[in-house]
């Protein structure tokens, strides 16, 4: 996957952050769904400022914990036109000054945005990872992010995090893996332990 790249259909750094935000616990399938609507009405942190709970709510409704969500998108607006003049801000931890963008989100919007050597850890880039062999014994997505950010060279760390998430959603799926189609199959922890019981 020589171009692996969020999945996610944005047009500004605003909407890359309300879309990652929206994504928590959700496919970015169903996201893309919705954004359209969505960033049609609302296309940068300006046009929501002094929209109402009420009024944003329906917009997201189909997506998992919408009420946490919109009230997170609505005060991160507000955040943005008063604190960082509409602009998004440029590094993990300002990123983490806005409601409900956590460790995970803040890492995915500076990586995708801003290039930042740095490994968000989601579900498929913790099991991927721990099968492959690639971290050794994590015991939650920060462990698992050290040992990935350690172990993967800075040109090509931002690429890995979309590396491990594609191939999770496609290959190395949480139920019956692919390992038959897998490309790095030969090097992978979980398929050499496994090929071995099986001789």
């Amino acid at each position: 996957m020589p171009n692996a790249e969020t999945e996610l259909k944005y047009n500004s750094p605003f909407q890359l952050l309300v879309a990652v935000r929206l994504s928590a616990q959700c496919t970015d399938k169903r996201i893309n769904e919705i954004t359209p609507k969505l960033f049609s009405r609302f296309p940068d942190a300006k046009s929501l400022y002094n929209i109402d709970f009420e009024d944003f709510l329906p917009y997201i409704k189909s997506v998992s914990y919408p009420n946490s969500k919109a009230k997170d998108i609505l005060a991160s607006a507000k955040i943005i036109v008063d604190n960082f003049n509409g602009e998004i801000p440029k590094t993990v931890e300002e990123l983490q000054t806005l409601p409900g963008v956590g460790p995970k989100t803040a890492n995915v919007v500076a990586s995708v945005l801003y290039g930042a050597n740095v490994m968000p850890v989601d579900t498929h880039v913790f099991r991927v990872s721990a099968r492959i062999g690639l971290t050794k014994k994590a015991k939650n997505p920060l462990q698992a992010e050290k040992q990935l950010e350690e172990g993967f060279d800075n040109k090509v760390i931002n690429k890995a995090h979309h590396w491990l998430i594609l191939h999770g959603r496609y290959v190395c799926t949480a139920r019956n893996p692919k390992c038959e189609k897998c490309g790095i199959a030969k090097f992978c922890d979980f398929y050499n332990n496994n090929f071995e019981l099986n001789k």
